[in-house]
């Protein structure tokens, strides 16, 4: 049976990509990072990393055992919390990520209402786009994922999404415009997340051109900033407009273009007590998120 501790170590280089930040994350000596690897890999029989200049790389046996035992610790992490909700919503604790625009708008209010409900439990907040929080659900480093998609997107097997809140999507230019997108088939564009982005290519192919996408960003108060600048135009759902609006943009709503925004979990129900007190509270916060832009 394999040792967990040592488990961690090779988890920890495969994330961090050095022996020096594992040492850090883990609050270990490099010496014992060292040790733990070489009696990882006498359990394993299989030679798990190799020297490269002054550092150390994953070997193909030991890229997989790393992605493998994130999974594993992950799962073991998951149920060290279930076991302590189930001890009651007392005390335990209930683990949370969510794309920025929701941190910045809605998930503040359900953390409020599950902290007034369940004092004794805590939550703990990650930011993270939907495809990075669906892997930190499935490696059970979360115990809820806030994403978001498009209409016509399927989610991944095994994950069960709950709607929370649909978003307008927006033209975000200037000057005062309508939600003609051909308007700007000529313009420079700003695009967003790989999600934002393949959806503006899509809403451009649909209108009849490619789009000439010069500035890519997550960050929706820099792609403000920069339309603001004449630097280009963009498209933008309802939340990153209602966390942080920039009153020098224009937007129009454009029809037929919404975000769903959902609750994901990951495995069979029931769910544990304490992931199902934070469904509700996003739900009811999500429920009361109102005042997107009309025009």
């Amino acid at each position: 049976m394999l040792d967990v501790s040592r488990l961690r170590v090779l988890v920890a280089i495969a994330r961090t990509g050095s022996v020096t930040a594992a040492a850090k994350e883990l609050h270990y000596s490099q010496p014992s990072i060292s040790h733990h690897l070489a009696r990882l890999e006498a359990e394993t029989g299989a030679q798990l990393v190799r020297r490269a200049g002054r550092g150390i790389r994953l070997t193909e046996a030991g890229r997989t055992l790393a992605e493998r035992g994130a999974e594993i610790l992950g799962r073991l992490d998951a149920a060290e919390a279930e076991l302590s909700a189930h001890v009651g919503l007392s005390q335990g604790r209930v683990r949370l990520a969510a794309f920025p625009s929701a941190l910045g708008t809605f998930v503040p209010r359900a953390a409020a209402l599950l902290a007034g409900r369940h004092p004794g439990l805590r939550l703990s907040l990650s930011e993270a786009e939907p495809p990075e929080a669906v892997r930190m659900l499935r490696a059970g480093y979360v115990d809820v994922a806030v994403i978001f998609r498009y209409d016509r997107e399927e989610e991944d097997d095994g994950i069960t999404a709950r709607r929370l809140l649909d978003e307008p999507s927006y033209l975000v230019t200037a000057e005062e415009t309508t939600p003609d997108l051909t308007a700007h088939a000529d313009a420079e564009w700003i695009a967003g997340c790989d999600r934002c982005r393949t959806h503006l290519l899509a809403m451009c192919a649909r209108a009849g051109f490619t789009p000439r996408v010069s500035f890519t960003t997550d960050d929706f108060v820099a792609v403000q900033a920069m339309v603001a600048a004449g630097l280009g135009v963009t498209t933008l759902p309802g939340l990153p407009l209602l966390a942080a609006r920039n009153d020098a943009v224009h937007t129009a709503v454009l029809p037929g273009s919404t975000r769903h925004v959902l609750a994901a979990t990951y495995g069979e129900p029931p769910e544990p007590p304490a992931t199902v007190a934070l469904l509700d509270a996003l739900a009811e916060a999500g429920a009361a998120t109102g005042g997107f832009p009309s025009a």
